[in-house]
């Protein structure tokens, strides 16, 4: 049977997704990721209720082809992948070049390559790793994804700053992020909830990055990310809407260097900045310091805003959704977002919700709200089996 392989590159890690082709759709045999945070560098997989670990020989600064060989050699033991006919990736950035999935060749990863500059963390670590596989599996076709493409329906006056006119002709709009995810759940609210999925929804995308998407029928119209992966909501690291005079301010009054102003937006800030504690949110509701509870009740309220904001582009809202790992596991979060939300309609059952449970509403509630897991890898799946089958491949 011909399976597919999908990589899901981020700033640390790599989630690697193994698809079965049954009737010529992707079906999920195994999952795993390599984290480079971690020192020996492990590959974990899970096939079903079988576990996985493997701490990888090659080091950490080896070049990533070294670390695919030595990965692709260890999973090559655990399945048959002779048989593998693909490889999908995730890409954060397509800007406005790519509206949908392609099929990765020299040109197109060339057009890939001059968008880094629009995402310097996460863009860098894709192409490496589609030059690691097109290196260690040279004859297999590989497919991109892209998240920016599912935000390609919001309207122009959504994606557009109040900056002079040359600059939004360069470029510098907003372009919204995580679109796999979204794109997969809103496919599984037309599956769970198919009258709530015809209406006005706000998914919330709640992991170390995070961001909200207003949709209308399953079509986005806006979303908390604009031209940057630093937008909208404060993240783990990240910190999210930031007056651009605390900018000047940091250049300018406060002297730092591009790169500490750099370092300081995208890893200082978030939970970790303003708890001093840690990055991780299940730390921070553990802790009894003022400053741990001072960032949730911020990341809580932030949010709350944020789908205000989305509900008045939607003109209304009937459904939010919780997805990813800190909107799918963790009851406090969402109670502290919904519980900023009543003035909307929204009641939340406190049994359901601390059960993640898939519908965390009562049956009072003039609004919906719904826990769904997310899947990514599976939306890249998809695409890539319907490029190539649409190629002819």
């Amino acid at each position: 049977m011909k399976t597919l392989l999908t990589f899901n590159a981020g700033s640390s890690t790599v989630k690697i997704g193994l698809f079965a082709l049954r009737s010529g759709a992707p079906v999920r045999i195994a999952r795993g990721v390599i984290d480079f945070h971690h020192d020996p560098l492990t590959l974990l997989m899970n096939e079903g209720e079988q576990r996985i670990e493997v701490a990888l020989e090659t080091p950490q600064d080896a070049d990533l082809s070294g670390i695919l060989s030595e990965t692709v050699s260890v999973l090559g033991r655990h399945f048959d992948l002779g048989e593998v006919a693909a490889v999908g990736h995730r890409v954060v950035h397509g800007g406005d070049h790519f509206a949908g999935p392609v099929r990765l060749d020299v040109e197109s990863i060339a057009a890939i390559e001059a968008l880094t500059v629009l995402a310097p963390l996460h863009q860098p670590q894709s192409l490496r790793l589609i030059r690691a596989i097109g290196n260690v599996l040279p004859d297999l076709p590989q497919v991109a994804s892209f998240d920016t493409a599912f935000h390609r329906t919001n309207d122009a006056l959504v994606r557009r700053f109040a900056l002079p006119r040359a600059l939004h002709d360069r470029g510098i709009k907003r372009y919204g992020f995580h679109g796999l995810s979204y794109k997969y759940i809103a496919t599984e609210l037309t599956r769970l909830a198919p009258e709530k999925a015809g209406g006005k929804v706000v998914i919330a995308h709640l992991g170390s990055g995070a961001s909200l998407c207003g949709l209308e029928k399953g079509i986005s119209r806006d979303t908390s990310m604009g031209f940057s992966t630093l937008d909208g909501i404060p993240m783990a690291t990240r910190c999210g809407a930031l007056d651009p005079g605390v900018l000047l301010h940091l250049l300018g009054q406060e002297r730092l260097a591009l790169h500490e102003v750099e370092d300081l937006l995208y890893h200082k800030s978030g939970l970790l900045g303003v708890s001093g504690i840690s990055a991780d949110s299940r730390y921070l509701l553990d802790s009894d310091a003022p400053e741990a509870k001072e960032a949730i009740d911020l990341f809580a309220l932030r949010i709350a805003g944020e789908i205000a904001r989305l509900a008045a582009t939607l003109g209304g809202l009937d459904a939010v959704i919780f997805t990813a790992g800190v909107g799918e596991n963790q009851p406090a979060v969402r109670a502290g977002i919904c519980d900023r939300l009543g003035w909307l309609g929204l009641d939340l059952d406190p049994v359901a919700n601390a059960a993640d449970a898939p519908l965390i509403s009562t049956s009072e509630s003039r609004m919906s709200a719904f826990v769904i897991p997310t899947d990514e890898e599976q939306v890249i799946a998809e695409e890539t089996v319907w490029l190539l089958g649409n190629a002819g491949k």
